[in-house]
């Protein structure tokens, strides 16, 4: 390098010294990421399914799954703002909760988790394939609507029970 180019290149360091406040800074080391909360709605899969029957009740098991990279999360409680849909139409009727709602529940990646969907019997059956709610965290719920897939029937009366653990 020329005598003219490494004067040219000093006055230039010096200029970035002077600029930082006479303090030689580094670049910032990279932040480290954390991967986005499995507990919300675009970040998980929901299916329903048939479920063993009990005295006067169907009932369907909605599970949910998060695939590898996002971050485990709590939940708690039944999930909120149940809506049915059959074929993209709603159908009638909102469901109702039962059981512990306090119990936090860890969700994630190789941790799913599910909830009951709990019919009467003595009511005549709407077909649904599509169910949508809103999950609870321990202190809240987590903004955004989840939605499930799979062949079930409501009735008035439907009641919804708190989120757990899958096997």
């Amino acid at each position: 390098m020329g005598k003219k180019h490494t004067s040219a290149a000093f006055a230039a360091v010096a200029l970035a010294v002077t600029a930082c406040g006479g303090i030689a800074q580094a670049a910032p080391a990279t932040a480290a990421r954390t991967a986005p909360s499995a507990c919300r709605p675009a970040n998980h899969t929901a299916t329903i399914t048939e479920a063993p029957a009990s005295s006067g009740h169907s009932h369907y098991r909605v599970t949910l799954t998060a695939p590898r990279g996002y971050e485990p999360c709590e939940l708690a409680g039944s999930p909120t703002d149940v809506r049915f849909w059959h074929h993209g139409a709603r159908t009638g009727g909102t469901a109702g909760h039962y059981g512990d709602q306090r119990t936090a529940v860890a969700f994630g990646p190789g941790h799913p988790v599910h909830f009951d969907i709990q019919v009467p019997n003595q009511r005549p059956g709407t077909p649904a394939d599509e169910a949508s709610f809103t999950l609870r965290a321990p202190d809240g719920e987590i903004p955004g609507t989840s939605f499930a897939e799979g062949r079930f029937t409501v009735a008035p009366g439907t009641l919804v029970g708190p989120v757990r653990r899958s096997a």
